[in-house]
């Protein structure tokens, strides 16, 4: 164990920002479905989400789960799930 472990007192496979967790309902699923297709808007990777072709956004269009202009442009408002904010 390095330094820092000891010093933070970890002693798991997660790192500091990161924890598990279990998926409790449909409405959490779709929460993280979200998080994980609009990253690569989120770091900058594209403007839309429906840009990024190593998603599996296109294939939860073809199943009509999306609509194919989700998560993208102006009228983007995808908030900040999946996000740890200290004190919340």
């Amino acid at each position: 164990m390095n330094k820092s472990k000891k010093r933070h007192r970890e002693a798991t496979i997660w790192q500091r920002r990161f924890w598990e967790h279990q998926i409790r309902d449909e409405t959490d699923y779709q929460t993280h479905m979200d998080y994980i297709h609009f990253n690569s808007v989120k770091h900058g990777l594209v403007d839309r989400v429906n840009e990024w072709p190593y998603s599996t956004f296109h294939r939860y269009v073809r199943a009509g789960v999306y609509t194919w202009d989700w998560g993208g442009g102006e009228s983007a408002d995808i908030g900040g799930f999946g996000e740890y904010v200290e004190g919340v």
